[in-house]
């Protein structure tokens, strides 16, 4: 019976075996760490680590609260975000008429800016004296006038027969004489002047911001367009370009719609002899400029006026708005924004509609133009590379 010879190297001389332990398995090397098998392998089975589910739930935890930080720190800063947004609007629709005293006039560009604020703030001083006389002395009027119109009601068979029945009267003077009265009172009237400081704040904010834009406009939209790669930075800039003149044509047709209705509501308010054919002939240019509610409300407004002294002169002054709005909207308004924004009446609709459950009158303004600047990059982008493929 042979016996087999130990395994030898290379070089001839017999190779060491492998030191084992007590039950037949490598031993460890000198630096502590086993040669074998990993001894966490008979935890899992397959000698794979469990994850850490712990660390897991508590970075997507961590990932949850920022997302929802994130979007509270936007939803805290959203107005300040409008008031950009919408004095970006109107600087870049004013940039045109800027342009045009440029060349014109031969003015510089701070100049022109400076004449456009100017003619700004006359129309709003304009509009802010003959709005507020008048409306000062209806409300005083109304107020003058109110005892006497109680007594005559109170006189009425009517209002004594629903008096006895529904104890109106002492209804009334319990509101007035109670206690919560005069709080509820004062609570309302800083409610209300809170409002109106708001607004004027935010007036005021939008005019500074569309100021500071118009000044800026060109340096904003040069560094723009150097984030364009050198080769393609010439079509980014003529369809930028290109962007910016819609935009500004959309502002030109709106107020061309505005003031086209508020010369013909003057023009119609006179007619009927009306004392505050002015003050009207303003709200409805003022609220021409909404998208498609814009000459209802106007129309509204100077019927509910005309209306008040006269019932049947209110009665025709809304028939003819009426009447005016079917002519503007199918006829005047479609051909001027046709020309400005080259976009169809359905998409123009459709825009405004979405815009404004979005953002409200904010995004209603601003909807068209956006639809005329995706219009444009379709045309000229997207549907010229899908004809090439």
């Amino acid at each position: 019976m042979s016996v087999d010879a130990p395994a030898t190297s290379a070089k001839g001389s017999p190779s060491p075996k492998p030191e084992t332990g007590a039950e037949g398995g490598r031993a460890p090397d000198a630096s502590g760490g086993g040669a074998g098998t990993d001894p966490s392998g008979g935890l899992t089975g397959d000698g794979a680590r469990r994850p850490n589910y712990f660390v897991m739930g508590f970075v997507g935890a961590l990932g949850v609260l920022s997302a929802w930080l994130l979007v509270e720190a936007l939803t805290g800063v959203r107005a300040v975000f409008l008031y950009i947004l919408v004095a970006l609007f109107l600087a870049i629709g004013l940039n045109p008429v800027i342009e045009l005293l440029r060349r014109r006039l031969r003015m510089p560009r701070w100049a022109a800016i400076v004449t456009v604020c100017l003619v700004l703030l006359a129309f709003v001083a304009v509009f802010t004296w003959a709005i507020v006389p008048p409306l000062t002395e209806q409300v005083s009027g109304f107020a003058a006038a109110l005892p006497g119109a109680i007594d005559h009601l109170q006189n009425t068979s009517f209002f004594r027969a629903v008096d006895h029945r529904y104890n109106v009267l002492e209804r009334l003077e319990g509101l007035v004489t109670g206690g919560d009265f005069g709080q509820r009172l004062f609570g309302g009237l800083v409610g209300v002047g809170q409002v109106v400081f708001n607004w004027l704040f935010a007036l005021f904010t939008v005019f500074v911001l569309t100021l500071f834009f118009m000044a800026s406009l060109p340096g904003m939209m040069d560094v723009s367009y150097r984030f364009v790669p050198r080769s393609r930075r010439d079509g980014v800039r003529e369809i930028g370009d290109e962007i910016v003149r819609r935009i500004g044509a959309f502002i030109a047709g709106q107020l061309v719609v505005a003031a086209f209705g508020g010369v013909v509501a003057f023009f119609f308010l006179w007619a009927i002899g009306s004392a505050y054919a002015l003050t009207l002939a303003l709200v409805v240019a003022v609220t021409a400029l909404i998208p498609l509610v814009g000459t209802t409300i106007g129309a509204l407004a100077a019927a509910l006026a005309v209306g008040v002294s006269d019932l049947w002169l209110g009665l025709a002054t809304l028939l003819f708005f009426l009447v005016y709005q079917q002519i503007e909207s199918y006829v005047i308004s479609p051909r001027v924004m046709r020309h400005a924004v080259d976009v169809a009446p359905t998409a123009n609709i459709t825009a405004a509609l979405v815009g404004g459950a979005l953002l409200g009158l904010v995004g209603a303004l601003l909807a068209i133009p956006t639809v005329a600047a995706l219009t444009l990059v379709l045309k000229k982008v997207v549907f010229p590379r899908l004809e090439r493929r």
